[in-house]
This record gives C-alpha cells, structure tokens and sequence, in this order.
C-alpha cells in the first residue's frame, strides 16, 4: 500500500475544521515526534472559508497564547513559543507576485520555523512548495477540506494525519485517491 499524497476530508462545522487543526499542530511543533519542527503549510480558499479560523486553532493548541490577530492588514503576524517561531502570512491584499519578495519574507521561510500563509496564489510561482497545502471549500453547512504533501515531510504529516488502513480488497480505491 503506498503512502497518501492527497486527501479530502468533509468538515461539516466549524469544530471539525479546528479538530483538524489540532491533529496537524504537533506534527509543526514536534510534539508528535515524526519529524524535527518547523515547516511550511499554504492555506487556499474563499474568503470566509475557514483558513485564519484553521491557522488561529493550530496556534492555540501549539501553545500561543492572548489574542491571534488575522494578518490581513499587517501581512505578517509572528508567535515564539519556546524556541520555534511562527510565522503567519497572508497575501490577500498582494496585486503583484512579487510584493511578498519586496516586504522582505524570504528570510523568514526557513526550515526550522513554521511559516503559514494564506491566499499563497497571490506571490504567483515564487513562494517555495510547502510541506502541506490545505485547500479549503465550502461544501452544504460545511466545508470540504483538500490536504495535498509536496515534500517528504508533508507526505509524513499526511499519513501521520490519517494513519494507513488495514490492507483494502484488490480495485477498492485507497482513501487518498484523487
């Protein structure tokens, strides 16, 4: 059975999105032990579609605390906890790709912290793969949530998200087909 590379998953209320939040904060933080922390995570959608509502109980279950402000105006909200920083982006309010490159975030997208950015389509092609794009929709009352791994470490992220099942029957498809 090979590993996942894409899931979707229905999120049918706002508790859903945030428990999935919470499955996804201690594979950035470590606190799963899969992988060292830090890593990159690009969150698509509508506007209202649940991506600062995901990224705000992602940052509460790894630690932050006070008020997470939606990064909107400011374009960058960052967070410490211990020693792992958090950097949350978003890039709405861009007109040119290369906006992001001219306020000076290329720095900041290393390895060793945990960068999230919303609306990534917005720097075009010049944003580095994440680990994990989460591509949210909205579905009925909910939302329909789509996990794609571009690197190894969103591969393991994906299959620590949902672990592999028992071997399926010969021509069942696999969860993550898409």
């Amino acid at each position: 059975m090979s590993a996942l590379s894409s899931l979707t998953l229905h999120l049918p209320d706002d508790r859903a999105t945030d428990d999935l939040a919470r499955r996804v904060a201690p594979l950035l933080n470590g606190a799963a032990g899969t992988a060292a922390p830090g890593g990159r995570i690009h969150l698509s959608g509508d506007l209202g579609a649940g991506k600062t509502a995901f990224v705000r109980a992602l940052l509460r279950e790894s630690g932050i605390k006070g008020r997470i402000k939606s990064p909107s105006y400011a374009l960058l909200e960052s967070y410490k906890v211990s020693n792992l920083y958090f950097y949350h982006f978003d890039f709405y309010r861009f007109s040119d790709p290369r906006e992001w490159l001219d306020a000076g975030f290329r720095d900041l997208l290393r390895d060793d912290v945990v960068v999230l950015i919303e609306w990534p389509e917005r720097a075009g092609g010049l944003l580095p793969p994440p680990d994990l794009h989460i591509d949210l929709a909205y579905a009925g009352q909910g939302r329909d949530a789509t996990l794609t791994a571009h690197t190894a470490r969103g591969q393991l992220w994906l299959n620590a998200i949902v672990p592999l099942q028992a071997p399926r029957s010969p021509g069942a498809p696999s969860p993550g087909d898409a």
